[in-house]
């Protein structure tokens, strides 16, 4: 075998699972248990379904023929067209969550807030924490048969140089990471509160997710258009972990019928430099792209001024300190164990960056004679 650095890698991931693996058996003396379909072929919600992943989630989940109920806060976007049945509330209201949840054999936790700037407000942490304690307890109390909790790999602590980074790596504290990692930490340990008194969930953590049906426009959304319409006048050093919001659904829908209860699967992709992404939109539609890659250190020192400049403005900023935390986080997040027991096989990111401007061109976003070459 030639040991390449992403073979090295391959098998650090391959020792990861095992070591999971051997302490969930010695732990348990059992594998996990599997679900076969029959049992999940009733009624569904999905909270945040008018977001990325929701969106996504919820056209597979009629693609099976499943009832769909979808929860949502404000938006309603691509939802009105599909035969679902939408709730107005929050995760929040618990009174909202009760009427949504009735009849309801499986939930898929979606709704999240999402932040670049901390958490001034405390939304982040009301969401991600609070909400999740209150959607947890509600699926409980109406004897949910599965629970799939779509948190982040922002839960562990990416940034741990050494080695890989996989359902071993500890969890984030307070003070450690950003403000949305906490709370994504946070928020699972609400969950396991309420499995211990019996709900049956299993969570999935997806790395940096992009691809179609980016309806209310993510962050890497708006980067992609940041580089087609040259709003970038450099690129910055760095880059994350994608994978495809596909990739992410399937993976969460073997998890109800597949995964085991209590664990954590990481969903990753393969790193990618913002350098690399730019190269992919270059590809694809010509475009021309910066030629200056800005180091990390030089952008750190802006950062502050950025954020400053987005409160005055009530604009998203191009830079954070928190994003800026993510562009520096371990290169190798490993997905060995949702491979093998999820069969996730991520696609090649430049089939999702292509779906990313189809969509977009198709709902008007960009020109209608915006080139997609191959």
């Amino acid at each position: 075998m030639d040991l390449n650095v992403s073979n090295l890698r391959q098998l650090a991931c391959f020792f990861s699972y095992l070591r999971t693996r051997l302490s969930f058996l010695v732990k348990n003396d059992m594998f996990g248990q599997n679900y076969s379909m029959e049992d999940f072929l009733n009624t569904v919600l999905v909270t945040g379904g008018a977001g990325h992943v929701g969106l996504n989630l919820v056209k597979e989940l009629l693609n099976e023929g499943r009832t769909v109920k979808v929860l949502v806060n404000r938006s309603r976007a691509g939802l009105d067209d599909l035969p679902v049945e939408i709730f107005q509330g929050n995760v929040l209201d618990r009174a909202s969550l009760d009427r949504a949840i009735k009849g309801v054999d499986v939930v898929y936790h979606c709704a999240a807030k999402i932040s670049i700037m901390g958490d001034p407000d405390g939304s982040v942490w009301e969401t991600n924490v609070t909400g999740v304690k209150n959607i947890s307890e509600a699926a409980l109390a109406a004897k949910v048969k599965r629970f799939v909790h779509l948190s982040s790999c922002h839960a562990f602590q990416i940034n741990n140089r050494g080695g890989v980074v996989d359902e071993f790596t500890p969890k984030v504290t307070k003070g450690q990471a950003p403000a949305y990692d906490f709370s994504k930490a946070k928020g699972e340990e609400e969950l396991r509160k309420v499995i211990a008194k019996g709900l049956d969930a299993v969570i999935i953590n997806p790395t940096g997710i992009i691809g179609p049906n980016d309806l209310l426009r993510s962050r890497m959304g708006e980067v992609f258009l940041d580089i087609l319409n040259k709003k970038m006048p450099t690129l910055v050093a760095g880059g994350f972990d994608f994978v495809d919001v596909r990739d992410v659904v399937k993976a969460a829908m073997n998890a109800e019928t597949k995964g085991r209860t209590g664990e954590n699967y990481l969903i990753s992709g393969r790193h990618f430099t913002i350098r690399e992404l730019a190269n992919i939109v270059n590809s694809l539609t010509g475009v021309d792209i910066p030629t200056f890659d800005a180091p990390v250190w030089m952008i750190k020192i802006i950062a502050p001024l950025a954020e400053k400049f987005a409160l005055l403005t009530k604009t998203e900023p191009l830079v954070t300190r928190d994003s800026l935390h993510a562009l520096e986080a371990n290169k190798n997040i490993c997905h060995y164990k949702a491979q093998i027991e999820l069969d996730h096989y991520p696609r090649h990111i430049k089939d999702s960056v292509k779906d990313v401007f189809t969509c977009f061109r198709d709902r008007g976003v960009i020109p209608e004679e915006t080139p997609l070459l191959h």
